[in-house]
């Protein structure tokens, strides 16, 4: 079954269940917004979050290739996110300030650009998971385990690093997907696994490299020149 969305890209990754603010500027994701303010009461005041793959400016041929309304040539990634929107302020210059909530993964099936002033797509819902996973829950204890080392590694606050983390295993995944310092590629691959324990095997892959890696810089010791000469005034 598909159905049809307004599209917004991005140069991030959108996951359910986590919150994202935008600065809304210029003229065609306005009228977007103005057209979701719009909609009648109970409708779902929704778009597509999708990830872009190559820049502006970049004009790649074969599918995905898209031509943006008022720009370049832009290729997006195949898998998104809707984002709801909760929060409408307008500004004085007539742009908006918005949050949103990721909401349900999509995959595009085909993009237009000449129904509106913003790009629209004809999207098939991805599905959730069906219900408890005992494999998914003990992959969970251990993700939390890794990422508590990966916080530690990156954060001074001992109260971050000791945050309450959610048990269930999906939304899990997508928190440890959305805060770790991963690339827009990691990100957007996890996105794109329906699974949540396949998720979460490949977030226990990136974690340890994190960690190993965090460590490693660490254990680099300050060359004997820097400790023999004085501190540069600022």
């Amino acid at each position: 079954m598909t159905a049809r969305l307004p599209v917004f890209p991005l140069a991030t990754v959108l996951f359910p269940g986590l919150v994202l603010p935008l600065h809304i500027f210029e003229d065609r994701y306005r009228a977007l917004v103005r057209h979701l303010v719009d909609l009648p009461e109970g409708a779902p005041r929704e778009f597509g979050v999708v990830a872009i793959q190559s820049g502006w400016e970049v004009a790649p041929a074969g599918p995905g290739a898209r031509s943006t309304p008022g720009g370049g040539d832009v290729t997006l990634h195949e898998v998104g996110c809707t984002a709801e929107l909760r929060q409408v302020t307008e500004l004085a210059d007539g742009g908006f300030d918005i949050v949103t909530v990721g909401r349900r993964r999509f995959r595009i099936a085909e993009v237009d650009d000449t129904v509106a002033p913003y790009l629209t797509a004809d999207v098939e819902w991805l599905p959730d998971p069906a219900g408890p996973d005992e494999v998914a829950e003990l992959l969970a204890a251990r993700v939390i385990a890794v990422f508590r080392q990966y916080l530690g590694l990156i954060r001074s606050d001992p109260e971050e690093i000791s945050e309450q983390l959610p048990e269930d295993p999906t939304v899990l995944s997508h928190l440890v997907a959305a805060t770790a310092a991963l690339t827009v590629d990691d990100r957007q691959r996890l996105l794109a696994i329906d699974d949540t324990a396949a998720r979460l095997r490949a977030e226990l892959r990136l974690l340890n490299r994190e960690v190993a890696l965090l460590r490693q810089v660490r254990a680099v010791p300050v060359p004997l020149s820097e400790l023999a000469s004085p501190p540069t005034p600022n």
